[in-house]
């Protein structure tokens, strides 16, 4: 590759449905969930007008983000056919699902994998230390379940998105240690597509008081997480997290290679708008690197989809080279 080359960053043209915000957990960084009987549930009616508004503009991924129901809860079997039945219905309109729900069961994964091309969930931060600050009332914030997620998702060839939450009271051997668990579950499976590394920003709905992770740490932990991941699996970073041009470039520089799913608006941390492809492009231009669009599920997974869904894949991977041409 010549030095005028310019090196490919590459996101995903998503756009966020939630089907709730309630959520049984209360992580006190929080600024997502809502109590449960204060949200009303998205109807399949308004899913499906918004749906149908965002065809033809490019969006590829409809990532379905939910707060969570108790797996006791008379409402859990509601709560799990209705995002089903979103995912259905998004890929009935030409959509790739992509879900991230918390925790779910061997049978439920067994069954979103068939109206899904990917689906995710962070891993957050192993040490039980957790547990007794930010999670203390967070049930499914348990290490072991977390993994056993990961692990679900191997034994269901199930292509993955996981990650860690930096700076809600761990320390830099945890970080190593969590990074550790994904490389070997990776190495078992091989399902492990993204790991993501989430800087914690305060928000304003939270309720935990506590400074933002020192973000100029970020290059330097990407750095260690090439050393400890196998080498395909790609690190993501959230460009509306990392704001500084410079920073966002050293990220990448370290060894960062995706800045994740790109919408009107994060729902994670809706106190931070996602910047435009534009701005990131002047960002990224200058420095040599050409940012593409890409699918939520990487292309060496493809064989691991039902014939249905591989063929929803390669009408987007022909759409998306259409547009990347164009772009160029």
């Amino acid at each position: 590759m010549s030095a005028s080359t310019p090196r490919k960053i590459t996101y995903s043209p998503a756009y966020t449905i939630v089907p709730t915000y309630e959520c049984f957990n209360r992580c006190t960084y929080c600024n997502f969930r809502t109590d449960p009987g204060k949200s009303p549930w998205l109807t399949l009616t308004d899913a499906e007008i918004l749906l149908k508004s965002l065809q033809n503009t490019g969006v590829c991924e409809i990532l379905i983000l939910s707060g969570e129901v108790h797996p006791s809860s008379p409402l859990r079997k509601a709560w799990f056919d209705r995002i089903y039945n979103l995912c259905q219905l998004a890929l009935s309109l030409g959509f790739l699902p992509h879900t991230n729900v918390g925790p779910l069961t061997f049978p439920e994964m067994a069954q979103l994998k068939t109206v899904n091309v990917s689906m995710g969930l962070m891993l957050e931060q192993l040490t039980p230390n957790l547990l007794k600050t930010v999670h203390k009332n967070a049930p499914s914030k348990l290490p072991e379940l977390r993994l056993q997620q990961l692990e679900f998702a191997g034994e269901l060839k199930i292509p993955f998105t996981t990650g860690l939450l930096l700076g809600i009271g761990e320390n830099s051997a945890d970080w190593w240690e969590s990074l550790e668990a994904i490389a070997k579950i990776h190495q078992r499976w091989g399902n492990i597509q993204e790991v993501i590394l989430q800087p914690h920003s305060p928000g304003t709905q939270q309720s935990w008081q506590f400074p933002a992770f020192d973000i100029h740490l970020l290059p330097e932990i990407i750095t260690k997480a090439k050393e400890i991941l196998p080498t395909e699996i790609t690190i993501q970073i959230p460009p509306n997290l990392v704001q500084t041009p410079e920073l966002l470039l050293a990220c990448l520089e370290a060894g960062a290679r995706d800045l994740g799913g790109i919408g009107p608006k994060d729902e994670v941390n809706p106190d931070y708008p996602h910047p435009h492809y534009q701005k990131l492009t002047q960002i990224l231009q200058p420095a040599g690197w050409e940012l593409v669009p890409r699918l939520p599920i990487y292309p060496q997974y493809d064989d691991w989809l039902s014939e249905e869904l591989q063929n929803s894949v390669k009408q987007w991977q022909n759409t998306i080279k259409v547009a990347s041409s164009i772009i160029m």
